[in-house]
């Protein structure tokens, strides 16, 4: 029988933590007296960033390095940078205000992000193609611009999980297959997102923000083609080229096998993805104005209500969906386990960086706000490399809401005179997640899955190679063309 992930345990403890923390802390109870707590980034120096980019080195270095470590205590090294971070900060800013950023984090990120890709990757880890799968580069050119288009309907994540298996699958008689899911993950987990705010998280933040459903589908169209096409093209042009010298040996191309038609097992997990978008979206046009308050940390109703329902669309995919087909589609636990432990380190330890970058020029990252304006009017092509730089490294959705604000945050006004603006930075935010494995929580889980099914995934460096030496060089064209 299968049942549900461990990685709901990693919550549980940080909750307990802090729950003790709370209870044996006067911080606390002073900060309950005055109010809630307030972290002010300019106070904070360079230092603090140091846990943040130390997860971010063990995640590059570690699977080079020292791999057999990596692989069995890489939840004990992410917990050592979360703790790098949150104890020195208690010591120092007081408990209170370190009890009220973790639950903060917890609360209101870190426990809906996990439990959305865990519907995300259960659902659609349910639904399994049967029938005849070949990797032609025709089949899989087609196949990554289906993907493409998908992303923004059903979020990167969605298409992400519901299609890199059978795409793995289809090319297993190949020898050359990193290069199908690099570009899938550029494509697929990233840039394929753009098109409306079900897409991508920056996205939906724009929408709760004021910004119209369907502003990024006119505004963000052109960028997303232009750059999309290029990526197709040049990624058909090599899948042929590896393909003529290497076809691999496949039953059907052998001979051996007869064609079968296509199916679709598992097809209730279409409609229990269609209510994961859902509950999505209810929790972005529903405000009742109520919720639940744990150390001045409010968890709006809608947000409650949206975690049950995905927790229930999980529990249901898991009852209705044969056991049988998961295991023939290759699924485990494995890459949302990884993700869930790794990513608990990058929510915390990123709490400072992002509190320096929020107090813009006064703060010690202060240069970067700065850069994106020529004497106080917005440069387009700036905050479009500024949010997307970042946004290769850090979260992209508060790293979007940043310079949102840094570009007025008037959503009226972002949609009409500064248009061209807030085009710039939600491309920014969008496509250049593709830049790291951590720029966008699909790349990972897409790179576990293949590294599960055998795949020789590129280390995090060599993946930046990719990313460097094919996606950047197009970003740039793509500056060229709407930005400038």
């Amino acid at each position: 029988m299968i049942t549900l992930p461990s990685s709901c345990r990693l919550a549980a403890t940080t909750l307990a933590l802090a729950g003790l923390l709370l209870a044996g802390s006067p911080d606390a109870v002073l900060a309950a007296e005055a109010g809630a707590p307030h972290l002010d980034g300019r106070l904070m120096g360079v230092a603090w960033v140091v846990p943040f980019v130390g997860i971010l080195l063990s995640i590059a270095l570690f699977p080079l390095l020292a791999p057999l470590v990596w692989h069995h205590h890489f939840g004990k090294i992410s917990a050592a940078w979360a703790l790098a971070f949150l104890l020195p900060f208690a010591a120092v800013f007081g408990v209170g205000l370190a009890t009220y950023e973790l639950l903060h984090t917890l609360l209101l990120e870190y426990i809906p992000f996990i439990v959305l890709l865990t519907a995300l990757f259960t659902v659609a880890g349910g639904v399994r193609l049967t029938g005849s799968l070949v990797g032609t580069p025709l089949a899989n050119t087609v196949g990554l611009a289906l993907g493409t288009v998908l992303a923004s309907v059903m979020g990167t994540t969605g298409a992400s999980m519901l299609l890199i298996r059978p795409l793995l699958r289809a090319n297993e008689h190949r020898t050359h297959k990193v290069h199908t899911v690099v570009f899938f993950i550029f494509l697929v987990s990233n840039v394929g997102g753009s098109l409306t705010p079900l897409g991508d998280p920056p996205l939906f933040l724009g929408f709760l923000k004021g910004v119209d459903f369907f502003w990024p589908t006119v505004h963000l169209f052109g960028p997303m083609v232009f750059l999309s096409a290029l990526l197709l093209t040049i990624y058909f042009a090599l899948d042929l080229w590896l393909h003529t010298r290497d076809p691999g040996k496949h039953p059907l191309i052998e001979g051996v096998h007869e064609r079968e038609p296509v199916r679709i097992e598992g097809g209730i997990n279409l409609a229990l993805l269609a209510a994961i978008v859902g509950a999505v979206l209810l929790s972005g046009v529903w405000h009742p104005g109520t919720g639940v308050t744990f150390h001045h940390v409010e968890v709006p109703l809608e947000t409650i209500v949206s975690q049950i329902l995905l927790i229930g669309i999980t529990a249901l995919s898991l009852k209705l969906t044969s056991e049988q087909s998961r295991r023939l589609n290759g699924f485990s636990w494995g890459p949302i386990l990884e993700v869930a432990k790794l990513f608990a380190a990058i929510f915390l330890t990123i709490i400072p960086a992002i509190a320096i970058l929020k107090s813009g020029t006064d703060g010690a990252l202060g240069a970067i706000i700065a850069a994106v304006n020529d004497g106080g009017k917005p440069n387009p092509a700036a905050y479009f490399w500024a949010a997307g730089i970042l946004s290769s490294f850090l979260d992209n959705a508060p790293t979007y809401l940043i310079f949102f604000n840094t570009a007025g945050g008037d959503a009226q006004v972002l949609m009409g005179d500064l248009a061209l603006t807030l085009t710039a930075i939600s491309a920014g935010a969008v496509f250049m997640g593709a830049n790291s494995y951590i720029g966008n929580a699909p790349n990972f889980m897409v790179k576990a899955i293949a590294e599960e099914r055998g795949v020789a995934m590129p280390s995090f460096f060599g993946y930046m190679a990719w990313s460097c030496g094919i996606l950047v060089p197009l970003l740039g064209l793509t500056t060229l063309v709407f930005f400038l």
